[in-house]
């Protein structure tokens, strides 16, 4: 058995990088169709292989839009030919991923060159290359300001102007970069990692990791030994951990002076519990690079996460409000609640889980939920953080109210993903319901502000971005980011009812295994506090896709969050561990994180 482990364990460590450099290239159309940020399609099934053909279609408009103006700017801010700005930018993706960048470069850059020497923007480039597409009745999207000549006229010229070659004919006609027969199973395994929510590399099948990304520790608590089952971050201790760790948080073994168990000693009365999120991209911390697409700013340098970011699926739960563990790397400053709960007691260390999907909202996180891993025998009990704060009131729709979570959906949502958590977590659970944000702060602190995309030539706010996003139907809110005002007041009178739901929830449900909460999002508190520190409001969102709280605002609000809790539940949070600098003198960092 042993050797039968050891492996497969070989075997799948030879093929990790082997794996991540695929993923990175397939991660486009498989992202696109499986794990939009935009809300998914509303139901409680589980997602869909695909996302509808219009979803898909506007994610690639945007994609090609945002990757020629980079090409463009990249030419204008080096003083180049557009040639040499596309061999600059495939030279700043990791080499490993050079190869695939080359292939496209060969296959779009002669055509995207010269239409770009002929002065073509961005929306006539890619709407000429049939990567941007007019649906029937339907207008013609645009990023910027269309050319004097009028939109349609200029993309004619452009389809002229540009010979297709024979080679973009046969790429173009694939309709998923998984037909090729050798990728056919790599994208399987990709697509299933997407769906389920679970590590990718679990060789015991605990739903916990040795692998940071592709949903491993990253998002859990890192496991201890990938070879047995039983040993697992949140578990009670196997006999006090005499002679191993079992639940993972470094503490075991036993102290030569009296001979009790360190895990006994230190950890017995300690009222250890985990840290779990239910959530949606806000709380997986969604997030793309500004330097990714500031040519000013553009260097080897600013890709080196690429991989990283995509086999998270853009997200960055290990800088996350709930459950970040690691020094951000991407501005601000990590603070969270797991950290505050470990820094209280140190045996709750590595107990962390991350439930949350790029639009995830509160039907489909009852399809998500099953991916808990927590026994109600074995474990210790976990504080639930139920936040889905903004994709029961937002979609891309063109209808958008219609598509909306009514109070009566969010109702049944709710209870039955709370019925399901009570026959899951151990007895002495705590969950908290966190209400929906009000939006209209996105669309008042920024839409007269230059995106990223728009700060060389200071051509693009983001006002045009959500109106571009919008015209392809996949805006991440269009009842929020609008310029509709009425439509905004409205879309915020709707979070409000669905707050009021989970309220009325937490007030009236009564559950064997845990008692329940509610607290509004705290983001007006969150933006007073920043001001008092000197800042602006509109650097509590995400730059590049204008609508996320940014690594600030998690910070902030986790001190907010922390502050209500222990002032207004503190049975919460526990008791503080009075062997927490024993177990730090004889354990350290506890084998990290």
């Amino acid at each position: 058995m042993q050797t039968s482990w050891s492996s497969q364990a070989s075997r799948m460590r030879g093929s990790r990088q082997t794996f991540l450099n695929l993923f990175c290239i397939l991660w486009l159309p498989l992202l696109l169709k499986a794990a939009s940020s935009s809300p998914l399609p509303h139901g409680n099934n589980p997602p869909p292989a695909s996302l509808p053909s219009g979803l898909y279609k506007g994610q690639t408009c945007v994609g090609c839009v945002l990757v020629v103006s980079v090409i463009e700017q990249l030419a204008q801010w080096h003083n180049s030919t557009v040639k040499a700005a596309v061999e600059r930018l495939c030279n700043y993706i990791p080499e490993k991923l050079q190869g695939f960048c080359y292939v496209l470069a060969e296959l779009y850059g002669p055509h995207i060159a010269e239409l770009i020497d002929r002065e073509m923007n961005a929306d006539v480039v890619c709407h000429s290359l049939k990567l941007c597409k007019q649906d029937p009745g339907q207008p013609l999207c645009h990023l910027y300001p269309p050319p004097k000549v009028g939109l349609s006229t200029a993309i004619r010229k452009a389809k002229r102007i540009m010979k297709t070659s024979k080679d973009l004919k046969s790429f173009m006609g694939f309709s998923s970069i998984c037909a090729f027969p050798l990728l056919a199973n790599l994208c399987e395994k990709i697509k299933y990692v997407i769906k389920n929510k679970l590590p990718f590399e679990d060789f015991d099948g605990d739903k916990f990791s040795t692998f940071p990304t592709l949903r491993g520790y990253h998002w859990r608590g890192r496991d201890c030994n990938d070879k047995n089952t039983t040993v697992y971050p949140g578990r009670r201790p196997d006999n006090w951990d005499v002679k191993s760790d079992s639940n993972c948080n470094g503490i075991w073994g036993v102290d030569p002076k009296d001979g009790i168990p360190y895990e006994e000693k230190f950890c017995k009365d300690a009222d250890s519990q985990g840290v779990v999120l239910l959530g949606d991209s806000a709380g997986a911390h969604f997030h793309i690079p500004p330097e990714w697409m500031t040519v000013t700013q553009m260097s080897v340098k600013s890709f080196a996460n690429l991989p990283m970011a995509f086999t998270n699926e853009l997200d960055w739960p290990q800088f996350s409000e709930i459950t970040g563990f690691l020094n951000s790397t991407i501005g601000g400053w990590t603070d969270s609640l797991y950290l505050r709960l470990r820094r209280r007691n140190r045996c709750n260390h590595r107990d962390l889980q991350n439930i949350s999907q790029n639009g995830g909202y509160s039907g489909n996180l009852l399809y998500l939920i099953k991916s808990l891993a927590r026994n109600q025998l074995l474990d210790n009990p976990a504080i639930v953080i139920y936040a889905t704060i903004g994709n029961d009131v937002c979609n891309g729709n063109r209808d958008t109210l219609a598509h909306m979570t009514t109070p009566k959906e969010m109702l049944s949502n709710v209870v039955q993903a709370l019925r399901y958590l009570d026959s899951r977590l151990p007895n002495g659970s705590h969950v908290i319901l966190t209400g929906l944000v009000d939006g209209r702060f996105l669309w008042d602190n920024l839409h007269d502000r230059y995106h990223p995309l728009g700060q060389l030539n200071r051509d693009i706010t983001y006002s045009q971005l959500y109106s571009f996003l919008d015209c392809l139907q996949v805006s991440p809110c269009s009842g929020w980011l609008t310029p509709n005002e009425t439509l905004r007041n409205l879309t915020s009178e709707r979070a409000l009812q669905l707050s009021n739901v989970l309220k009325e929830i937490a007030t009236s449900e009564k559950f064997a295994n845990f008692d329940i909460f509610y607290m509004d999002f705290p983001l007006r508190q969150t933006a007073e506090e920043w001001q008092k520190m000197g800042g602006e409001p509109w650097q509590l969102i995400e730059p590049v896709d204008g609508f996320h709280p940014s690594q600030i605002a998690a910070a902030l609000g986790t001190s907010i969050t922390w502050q209500k809790v222990l002032h207004e539940w503190p049975q919460v949070l526990g008791k503080e561990n009075p062997f927490n600098d024993q177990i730090e003198a004889i354990f350290k960092d506890q084998g990290g994180h």
